[in-house]
């Protein structure tokens, strides 16, 4: 893929665009490339959306938070360049498992769905401009990132970074820039989770230490 990237603008309900994606998935597996062909070049943003609902509940996919997780940041990278994404042929090819995948996805549109309702064009100071996109685009990448910490087994935390890649991306479908703020919001609420994850382990490992030492 090359060329410049154009976000358009788009009165699709993304509930109903998401479905109508998911429902094309067939077969025992699907890969990344399936899904970037089944939404064309500008589909970007909606690849993020998709690949934000596994991590919405609390489900554990083999390979999901690899291949999603590093589609998300080279997707968002690709924005932040306004080119088009290069991406590696052992992430586009990987195979995911649809039995387990779909499920996933389709309980992820539910929750979108409900998330229809409050979508629609405001702030536009926050989703128009080259500048904006590429802020928006390392927001993303930042969300990205934290969802492939490996801390899977710790609450929520591929749900919260899930939420800012959501609402990031929905919100730059749909032009909403009050949803794209609530994607900031979940990114530092993110960033504190795991600071005092970090702080509780640290913590834990000193007291161990003395009690040993």
């Amino acid at each position: 893929m090359n060329g410049n990237i154009e976000f358009q603008d788009t009165s699709a309900s993304l509930g109903e665009t998401l479905r109508q994606l998911i429902d094309g998935i067939k077969g025992q597996s699907v890969t990344l490339r399936e899904l970037m062909d089944a939404v064309g070049e500008q589909g970007l943003l909606l690849i993020c959306a998709v690949a934000s609902l596994p991590f919405l509940i609390p489900v554990s996919i083999p390979g999901v938070s690899t291949v999603f997780g590093a589609a998300i940041i080279l997707i968002s990278l690709a924005i932040m360049a306004n080119r088009l994404p290069w991406l590696p042929k052992k992430i586009l090819d990987r195979k995911l498992d649809t039995q387990k995948l779909v499920p996933a996805l389709e309980k992820g549109v539910n929750i979108v769905s409900r998330l229809d309702r409050f979508l629609k064009p405001r702030l536009s100071a926050l989703t128009t401009g080259r500048l904006v996109n590429r802020m928006n685009g390392l927001a993303i990448a930042v969300a990205g990132v934290l969802l492939m910490f490996p801390l899977g087994l710790v609450p929520f935390s591929n749900t919260l970074p899930g939420i800012a890649i959501l609402l990031l991306s929905t919100g730059m479908i749909q032009r909403d820039g009050l949803i794209v703020l609530g994607g900031y919001v979940f990114n530092v609420i993110t960033v504190i989770y795991f600071g005092v994850l970090a702080y509780v382990a640290f913590s834990a490992g000193q007291g161990l230490a003395s009690l040993f030492g």
